[in-house]
């Protein structure tokens, strides 16, 4: 088992080297590159031709010319120690995460919440590429086009792991001059007469739920302005153009800061969307990509 072992590793070193020798074209300098004599490398080269029974090198003063088995032997010797680097690579991979981490998140909830926490992420794996892309287009992780998605709400059936790494409420806000211009609505109702903004790839006539006494009903509003985000319906009603029902996480700062005010806080039916990590899961699954989700889970609970 021992002379095997030694055999293979001989024989890998002899590879390397006859590779080193063609890229650099003499066995000088391949020599220097090496730390081995000229004469140290032709004979290594005249051994590998003696196990063979080939001829993989003509020689002449000046320049080495490949046969055709030398050809054969240098594709067989780059393929094998390509595969070499790639083996070892992932092992070093299992005990430290490295490589490029393509992420997806939402926009607002991917600038205010995933962004922040870059940094840190990176001060702790240096060797991991960040890549994230912010949009609320949904981007097909099976597919390859990430190896991350964070996403809100329930989840259609798939073969992808989603593991919970957070939830947001959501809030009804308005800001205190439109509120001091139209008045405070003081139950649901009120807000048939108020501007409502909405999300726009909701369903046509959204509803706000609400919970009153233990029950719970929805209520249908309407408004001049819709949005895809939640951070653009805070920034409106931040303007004044009216009230905003979104989630919390996006206009925590505002709420903090007393520029946005809750409404009907008494009638918030305590719904929240909870939000998951979507990766490819398995066995196999890259380092970069279980300490990034672990990382999540910590952070954004």
């Amino acid at each position: 088992m021992n002379a095997k072992m030694g055999a293979g590793s001989d024989r890998a070193r002899a590879l390397a080297l006859f590779a080193t020798v063609i890229e650099q074209g003499s066995f000088s300098g391949a020599g220097r590159l090496l730390s081995m004599s000229p004469s140290t490398v032709a004979r290594a080269i005249d051994r590998i031709e003696e196990r063979l029974g080939v001829r993989l090198l003509l020689r002449s003063t000046r320049v080495l010319t490949l046969t055709a088995e030398g050809q054969a032997y240098l594709n067989a010797a780059r393929r094998i120690l390509a595969d070499l680097d790639e083996a070892e690579q992932r092992i070093a991979d299992q005990g430290v995460p490295r490589g490029r981490l393509r992420i997806s998140a939402a926009l607002s909830h991917g600038r205010l919440c995933v962004v922040p926490l870059l940094g840190r992420f990176t001060a702790l794996y240096p060797h991991i590429l960040v890549d994230i892309v912010l949009t609320d287009a949904l981007v097909d992780v099976a597919s390859g086009e990430a190896d991350v998605a964070i996403r809100f709400g329930k989840l259609p059936d798939s073969a992808l792991t989603a593991r919970k790494i957070g939830e947001t409420g959501r809030v009804i806000v308005a800001s205190p001059a439109f509120l001091a211009e139209h008045g405070r609505p003081r139950v649901p109702e009120d807000l048939h007469r108020f501007n409502c903004l909405n999300f726009n790839f909701r369903r046509a006539e959204p509803v706000w739920p609400f919970r009153h006494e233990g029950e719970d009903f929805a209520l249908s509003v309407q408004g001049n302005m819709e949005a895809n985000n939640g951070e653009t319906l805070g920034q409106l009603a931040m303007a004044g153009a009216g009230i905003a029902r979104v989630g919390r996480f996006s206009v925590r700062n505002e709420l903090e800061s007393g520029q946005l005010v809750p409404l009907l806080e008494e009638f918030n039916p305590g719904d929240v969307e909870v939000i998951h990590a979507l990766f490819v899961g398995g066995s196999s699954i890259p380092a970069r990509v279980r300490v990034f989700v672990d990382f999540l889970a910590e952070h954004l609970r």
